[in-house]
């Protein structure tokens, strides 16, 4: 089982970068053919609303639906479960759908009303084609989490990954002719595909039993569940549709400078921070179906230190070398050498949230493991509210630069709130482990980038590949060595588990 499981969980990591890849093809993709205009502006803001019920339905799904599934399956009723919410699913998408794509005519220009006529144009049927294919992203969210409650993590990734790949090629073979309606287009047609593949995994092992009635009691009683965990994954797109709307007010190009500044520095969250969130998610739901206690909150622990002890070199390797990272990806067709300094200026500001919002993902599991969701759903709400204030504040001061700021401190609040919360609820963690082991991390990291920053002015005419190869070089052999002197203990448990895994491997 556990050898299963590691394989499972290396399969994932491999594919969520796959996954991370293809989006940055995406930006790239969009980049090269529509730099910082209003029509990439217009096509990331349509985006943002039919984007925040995708994650909705698929992230929400995943953390509802893999501790349901799992009770369920201890009552031998894994299978009835599992029909009754993709049929139930189903028919939200639909309404779903049909009421995004009416509404998109009235919502656009109600939300962005500095566009011009063509760019609020090309909003409304971008949103329209994204609304769409919400039909679809229900019926494959359901099915991607099965295959996480049944630890297999990779497969959730590869559908994504056929998703992304039909937008870039039929942005490549199009955008020529139809420009970004090619990327919804092919969006679209991304969750057809996407969705073939999965009933070709599922439809013949007879998983999925979608004969018989409507269980609307079964329906009802996880949607109870799953709602305000939706309502809660989908705060993080409200707070971003919140700056891309102050964004929309200043110059053409604000709305795709905090797109792009935001999705690249976001990387390290979606490879990392996922990974590890939904690793843990399906053991954590196992040790509440079991009442192991202790267990649970070890790995709530563990989750906190192995998100810090990865993440917060890799941000702060890419703080450096941020404007290295956007010339070398971006800068190239449309996108010029302005708009890499003024993405590289938001991509700056944005670490705050890459970093708070990773360590809440291991809260937020905790909260779906326990079936407690709806408790953060307050906290969410807050959020909101303090982001329009902190953007309404900082836009003034700093511009379009105060929105990645508020987005930085809100977070800050969003992970202290939730995490005061949950250490009360499950009655307490070891904070003096938690706090030693951030406060080594901490001190590695600084070294780290002490040791990196003076080297920066003596290669800085080398091509950014070479840059980057060298200053990730020598940071990563400097962290880890100061990593294991200082006696990390989420380093020691990971190369614990490395090493053990490669003996019994030798072994056999």
């Amino acid at each position: 089982m556990k050898s299963k499981l590691g394989l499972a969980s290396l399969l994932f990591i491999g594919a969520s970068l796959l996954l991370k890849v293809s989006g940055l093809l995406r930006d790239m993709v969009v980049a090269n053919y529509f730099g910082d205009s209003y029509a990439a502006s217009a096509y990331y803001a349509a985006f943002i609303i039919p984007n925040m019920f995708i994650l909705f339905m698929t992230t929400g799904m995943k953390n509802a639906f893999v501790p349901s599934y799992i009770d369920a399956l201890e009552k031998q009723q894994g299978k009835h479960h599992l029909g009754q919410v993709f049929k139930g699913t189903l028919v939200i998408s639909i309404l779903v759908s049909i009421i995004g794509a009416l509404l998109a005519p009235i919502y656009i220009p109600m939300f962005y009303p500095e566009f011009n006529p063509h760019g609020t144009e090309i909003a409304i049927w971008v949103a329209i084609f994204f609304f769409m294919s919400i039909i679809f992203v229900g019926m494959n969210a359901v099915l991607e989490a099965l295959f996480d409650a049944e630890n297999k993590f990779s497969l959730s990734q590869v559908s994504q990954i056929i998703v992304l790949a039909s937008s870039i090629i039929a942005a490549i073979l199009f955008a020529n002719k139809i420009g970004v309606y090619s990327l919804a287009i092919g969006y679209l047609i991304g969750t057809v595909l996407s969705l073939v593949f999965k009933f070709i995994l599922v439809v013949p092992k007879k998983t999925l039993q979608l004969k018989g009635k409507m269980d609307w009691f079964e329906i009802k009683h996880f949607y109870w569940v799953f709602i305000p965990v939706g309502l809660t994954v989908a705060v993080g797109q409200i707070n971003l549709m919140v700056g891309t709307i102050f964004a929309s007010y200043f110059e053409e190009g604000a709305v795709t400078y905090i797109n792009y500044a935001k999705n690249l520095v976001h990387m390290p969250q979606g490879i990392f921070g996922v990974t590890i969130g939904t690793i843990i998610f399906p053991l954590l739901s196992r040790a509440i179906s079991t009442d192991n206690t202790k267990l649970f909150k070890r790995g709530i622990e563990q989750g906190f230190t192995l998100m810090y002890l990865i993440l917060l070199p890799s941000i702060i390797g890419m703080l450096l070398l941020m404007p290295n990272i956007i010339e070398l990806l971006y800068q190239r067709g449309a996108f010029t050498a302005e708009a890499t300094i003024a993405t590289a200026q938001v991509a700056y500001l944005y670490f705050g949230s890459v970093l708070f919002f990773s360590l809440n993902n291991i809260t937020n599991k905790g909260f779906y493991s326990l079936k407690k969701g709806h408790l953060i759903l307050f906290i969410s709400g807050l959020s909101i509210f303090l982001n329009i204030i902190l953007n309404f504040i900082f836009t003034k001061w700093f511009g379009y630069l105060g929105i990645p700021l508020s987005a930085s401190i809100n977070a800050l609040f969003y992970v202290g709130a939730q995490f005061i919360v949950f250490h009360k609820l499950v009655g307490g963690l070891n904070l003096k482990y938690l706090t030693v082991e951030f406060l080594k991390i901490t001190a590695v990291t600084g070294v780290m980038a002490a040791v990196i920053y003076p080297i920066l002015p003596f290669i800085d005419q080398w091509h950014n590949i070479a840059q980057i190869i060298i200053v990730a070089s020598i940071g990563a052999f400097v962290y880890l060595v100061g990593a294991y002197l200082v006696k990390s203990q989420s380093l020691l448990f990971l190369l614990e588990k490395f090493f053990k895994k490669k003996r019994t491997v030798t072994e056999e």
